[in-house]
């Protein structure tokens, strides 16, 4: 492996990492990096003093090109548009910080900032890039970084929910809604739940879910139960618990062929506050593929 290879591939995690955070899309990160690397390549590089910083400020600003034209397409997008789950290493699971970085709710909220915002409360807050730093990446004043940073920790912190079950409650309280819902259990699924749980459910027009948010424990646990007794069958596998988007996740898989669903719950005070449901077969690809978000 030569020079050039060898210092793309050195960052190539970080700049996946960036990618991901900036557009929740792995296909589309992947996309990033490699055209990062075609800039790479076929660039002079003799003036470049920190391959780091350079690479990152490739794929930020490929990222916010391409943030800028998806909004368009999720305006269209039909029903609830969810990230693309990922399954996230060790490194992320054992961060705080990392894992509420790219946790779905986080991503969600990152939804609500401008694509420069996005990018500046990224690489301050989560990658530890300094102002002048981040002035060279967006082409920004430094002043100008310190505003956007301003603004966009006061919009995140706004909408930013409150969670605080650990890896242990998470398992549990997560155990025991799938095994509710698989036994119908209604009396332990109104414990498990919250009475004000929101359920969002991201097929995209390719498979079958709800196209608005379902609110409230009733709803919730009707809908819930259909969909677990839709996807089971016999001879699978009970279910996957997997680190996805650095909390605990389910992945049920259906029936060979299919594309399975996968859960992600968000827990507070013992129960489900929230759940999100993406059963769009062009999202979970990546999960499938068994790729891993290590930053």
């Amino acid at each position: 492996m030569d020079d050039l290879t060898t210092e793309f591939e050195r960052h190539r995690d970080l700049m996946y990492a960036v990618a991901y955070r900036m557009l929740g899309i792995a296909a589309d990160a992947d996309d990033v990096v490699q055209d990062a690397w075609l800039r790479w390549s076929s660039a002079d590089r003799s003036g470049v003093d920190e391959p780091r910083a350079y690479l990152v400020r490739i794929a930020t600003n490929l990222a916010i090109n391409r943030l800028t034209s998806a909004r368009a397409r999720r305006e269209a997008y039909v029903g609830p548009w969810l990230p693309e789950p990922v399954r996230t290493g060790p490194d992320v699971a054992e961060s705080a910080e990392l894992a509420d970085s790219v946790s779905f709710a986080m991503l969600v909220v990152l939804e609500r900032l401008t694509p420069v915002e996005r990018a500046v409360f990224l690489l301050r807050e989560v990658f530890g890039f300094s102002h002048a730093e981040i002035a060279e990446v967006t082409g920004r004043s430094e002043a100008g970084v310190r505003q956007l940073a301003h603004r966009a920790r006061e919009r995140v912190r706004e909408g930013r929910p409150k969670y605080s079950a650990d890896r242990a409650e998470q398992r549990r309280v997560t155990a025991e809604f799938i095994d509710a819902c698989r036994g119908g259990d209604v009396d332990k699924l109104m414990e498990v739940l919250a009475p004000d749980v929101t359920m969002w459910s991201d097929g995209g027009g390719v498979r079958r879910a709800a196209r608005n948010p379902i609110r409230g424990v009733e709803k919730v646990v009707r809908l819930a139960t259909a969909l677990v007794s839709m996807v089971w069958w016999e001879g699978a596998e009970p279910y996957e618990f997997a680190d996805i988007n650095g909390a605990l996740g389910v992945i049920l898989h259906e029936a060979p062929g299919d594309g399975g669903v996968v859960l992600l719950p968000e827990i507070a005070d013992g129960r489900i506050t929230a759940l999100n449901v993406v059963v769009n077969p062009e999202k979970l690809r990546a999960l499938h593929r068994g790729d891993v978000l290590n930053y």
